[in-house]
């Protein structure tokens, strides 16, 4: 119901205006329906859970649950919760100075019950903006139950000159001053057991229970849980009693395939105007960095456990163009585009990112990091160029025999970091067997991805041991993988 909110400021004006009384999951669900009907998209920005994650949170709702959203890292768990918020009506009434945002038509707290009392229709009320009614509290092992139900204030008592007998000395807790708000708790796990035990009457019966004070506070809130699954670290789990309480748990996941990846990346990263202005990003380039997540997720180095976040590819997509940007604001230009040899600027951003098994740690992360990228060349390649098999005969002819010949014969090939576009470009096209491969079988490429293509056919002959790369400080070097050897000897 809308409501001209600016005009009623008194009790008795509510109840003229025909305000009719309602729990935060009805509001929830009412709302939904309404949107249900009219197709319209709730949760906007969040992609990938069309036809699985949203359908169910949308289920919940419609059934007024408490929800816990359980899935690794980085998975829109909180984004979601936050959204929720778009679903409640614009404004409510609320009493007047009520620490707990009491309702003027079923007050709950003595204050606002007394001053109703006192007053009656000439009882003052104010209205809540439903961006003010979102609550999120970090569960973390120094939390109490202080923090969250509350606790005597003796300060209260001292001032007012009240007996530690009288409610009136309570200092409301997180959850009770989020009132007719949505309350959200991430990490569940890490509150310890003793502190979710806290939570059982408040989700079920509606109690809280304060030092000595029994309190029936029929709290209207909408609970929404986040938590990784249990088995991923031995810092705790939640306590079945609780679980129990809640009355939906939906699993999360990550994108199933790399055009979702690609929008999320897309849509989250934080740039300078300026950067995208300067600094052209072939959509190959993007596919490769989203293809580095899939790596890690399925990688022998990395925590399956722990995950790997989606925020792996927004950091990195960052880096990237921030070293093309460092790279022409080096040399004076104007405009470039993405290399692959700038896939080495975004090392930091993945070591950072992913949880390493005894076997990473083994080869540390600057070296996973640079398998994955590797990894990532070689799944794509095929998509692109003929396969290369492992085992072939001697004397059988592959497309890329003439760019090994061209590298035996040369001896040496080096791409320096700070080379301009200029010198790249020339560096490359005198590699003439790379232009008749990319003849055969890109004919109708793009002149913007034609250098980067060029490039990843030299890392991807790598990472197929047709060819050796080594990396110096200023550059990359590729060699033939046994004229070197032989010219040695």
């Amino acid at each position: 119901m809308t409501l001209k909110t600016g005009n009623i400021k008194t009790l008795g004006e509510l109840k003229k205006s025909g305000y009719e009384s309602k729990s935060i999951k009805d509001e929830l669900r009412d709302n939904l329906i309404e949107k249900i009907k009219k197709k319209e998209n709730v949760f906007k920005g969040v992609w990938g859970y069309e036809n699985s994650v949203i359908p169910e949170l949308e289920r919940a709702i419609l059934s007024r649950h408490n929800i816990n959203l359980l899935g690794l890292r980085g998975q829109a768990k909180t984004r979601l919760a936050r959204l929720m918020v778009n679903l409640l009506d614009e404004y409510i009434p609320i009493v007047e100075g009520s620490e707990i945002h009491d309702d003027p038509t079923n007050p709950l707290s003595r204050y606002a019950i007394e001053l109703i009392k006192e007053k009656g229709d000439k009882t003052p009320i104010s209205w809540l903006h439903r961006d003010e009614r979102f609550y999120e509290k970090l569960a973390t092992p120094d939390v109490t139950v202080a923090d969250l139900i509350g606790d005597v204030d003796p300060i209260k008592a001292a001032n007012l000159k009240l007996s530690y007998a009288d409610d009136r000395v309570i200092h409301f807790g997180m959850i009770p001053r989020a009132n007719r708000c949505i309350f959200v708790i991430n990490e569940l796990p890490d509150l310890q057991a003793r502190i979710q035990v806290s939570l059982f009457n408040i989700l079920q019966e509606g109690d809280i229970q304060i030092r000595g004070f029994k309190l029936r506070l029929p709290l209207d809130l909408q609970f929404i849980f986040t938590a990784n699954p249990e088995d991923y670290t031995n810092r705790g789990s939640i306590v079945t009693p609780l679980k129990d309480r809640i009355g939906s748990q939906i699993l999360t996941h990550y994108p199933e395939d790399i055009d979702i990846a690609k929008r999320i990346t897309k849509q989250e990263a934080k740039l300078d105007a300026r950067q995208s202005d300067l600094v052209h990003v072939p959509e190959l380039a993007m596919d490769l960095l989203e293809q580095i997540s899939f790596e890690a997720r399925d990688s022998e180095y990395v925590d399956a456990k722990s995950g790997v976040s989606a925020r792996l590819s927004i950091t990195a997509f960052e880096n990237l163009l921030s070293t093309a940007e460092r790279r022409i604001l080096l040399s004076g230009e104007k405009k470039t585009t993405v290399r692959l040899s700038d896939f080495m600027g975004v090392i930091p951003a993945i070591t950072g990112k992913i949880e390493l098994v005894y076997e990473g740690e083994q080869e540390g992360a600057g070296f996973v990091a640079e398998t994955l990228i590797e990894e990532a060349i070689k799944t794509m390649f095929p998509t692109l160029f003929p396969k290369i098999n492992k085992l072939e005969r001697k004397d059988a002819e592959t497309p890329y025999d003439g760019i090994a010949a061209w590298f035996f014969d040369q001896g040496g090939f080096e791409l320096l970091d700070e080379d301009d576009d200029k010198v790249y470009h020339e560096k490359l096209d005198s590699i003439a067997p790379l232009d008749s491969l990319l003849k055969e079988y890109h004919p109708d490429l793009d002149k913007n991805e034609t250098y980067f293509i060029k490039e990843l056919v030299l890392w991807g002959l790598v990472a197929h041991k047709k060819l050796s790369k080594y990396r110096f400080s200023d550059g990359v070097r590729f060699k033939d993988l046994y004229g070197s050897y032989i010219s040695d000897l």
